[in-house]
């Protein structure tokens, strides 16, 4: 069979020796033969697969309209990660390059049979890409920046980065920093440990959260039995990762490093106890339990900083002292608790109210910590 070859002009950039960078054009119709998408899945085993979200279609549609109109000038471009396979020739002559760039000539070769996988994988455009790939302007020229890099660590680490202007999906980006081991802009990289975190306690088979978490790469399956939205868990770790926290003592801020294992311990013992505590309201779906919904996650949260203090003093993270501990201060509020039913009285709300809201979170939370001190001290 006769080889399959794309061979375009293109300049390549001259800026990172060790990751060849590419500026070339693609015909519409191209674009889908060239490259793939790497949509964000997980094996049975838990590993993660990819790193683009799911389809927007309106938005796709809306590219397509476009794109089939009259007088079209399109120069957004897209990114692509480019197998080590393609080959660059550069131009002869004493005008081949200008110290920035070279021209020359790039070829990419395509799979010999229709179901093969394609050579590149979409970095940046992927609504535009499935746009593109549908229009019957299937002649139109695009513009592409494309890097070689079939290194997936690599790839996620770009994808992150160029899709800050238009943020991408907080869960995405939660699922995927924990893959990323290339420094990350502070933003990104306060948010890696609690990330890292959660999708411990979501692989994990020790923890209580096992399979309850609604990640990226699960949302769109419906074996899934997720019913706890990440980002409420990651904002709970982040505030117990803060100074007044339970978990800051385990952040070295001289050297910079964490006792990872530790706080997974914590966290595993307060959580476990949550679970025993109220297990007619663990598991379930939030519109049936308040405690699976971000208000519960939420203040929770802010309790286990009160009651993990107590419990710690006592004994060992992880240890089943520890675990019969926490239930035994978690018992001092359960009374007071009505999670998938009745209303709290001191809230005048029905349980089924309270929102995930900054203002119900927080009144939540004190309630929660102003019982637990009182029964404390009641019970001493």
């Amino acid at each position: 069979m006769t080889e399959d070859v794309i061979r375009r002009r293109a300049l390549r950039i001259e800026q990172n020796p060790g990751i060849p960078l590419y500026v070339f054009a693609l015909e519409a119709g191209e674009i889908d033969r060239v490259a793939d998408v790497a949509r964000i899945s997980r094996d049975e085993a838990g590993k993660l697969f990819g790193y683009q979200r799911p389809e927007k279609k309106q938005h796709v549609k809306q590219i397509l309209e476009y794109l089939d109109s009259e007088d079209v000038l399109f120069p957004n471009g897209l990114i692509l990660a480019l197998p080590a396979s393609v080959r660059f020739r550069g131009s002869r002559g004493p005008n081949s390059t200008d110290g920035l760039s070279t021209i020359g000539t790039l070829e990419i070769h395509l799979p010999e049979s229709p179901g093969a996988p394609r050579p590149a994988f979409i970095v940046d455009g992927q609504q535009r890409s499935l746009a593109l790939a549908r229009t019957r302007r299937s002649k139109l020229p695009v513009m592409v920046a494309g890097f070689v890099a079939e290194d997936i660590e690599v790839q996620r680490d770009q994808f992150l980065r160029v899709n800050t202007v238009s943020p991408l999906p907080g869960n995405l980006v939660t699922e995927l920093l924990p893959e990323v081991h290339t420094k990350l802009p502070t933003k990104l990289s306060a948010k890696k440990l609690p990330s890292v975190l959660v999708n411990a306690l979501n692989q994990d088979a020790d923890s209580p959260f096992k399979g309850l978490i609604k990640q990226a790469s699960t949302i769109t399956d419906k074996r899934s039995s997720a019913v706890v939205k990440d980002n409420s868990l990651i904002s709970a770790i982040e505030e117990s990762l803060k100074p007044s926290g339970a978990l800051f003592p385990y952040k070295n801020l001289s050297n910079g490093t964490v006792e990872t294992a530790t706080i997974r311990s914590i966290l595993i013992t307060y959580w476990s106890a949550v679970r025993d505590t109220f297990p007619d309201a663990w598991g379930v779906s939030p519109t049936k339990s308040r405690l699976m919904h971000g208000v519960g996650i939420r203040s929770m949260g802010r309790l286990m900083d009160r009651v993990m203090d107590r419990v710690l003093a006592v004994a060992e993270p992880g240890s089943p002292e520890a675990h019969e501990q926490a239930k035994a201060e978690l018992a001092l509020i359960a009374p007071h608790c009505h999670w998938t039913k009745g209303r709290w009285p001191e809230l005048n709300t029905p349980w089924d109210e309270l929102q995930n809201t900054p203002r119900h979170i927080s009144t939540l939370s004190n309630l929660l910590i102003r019982i637990y001190f009182q029964s404390r001290t009641s019970a001493s």
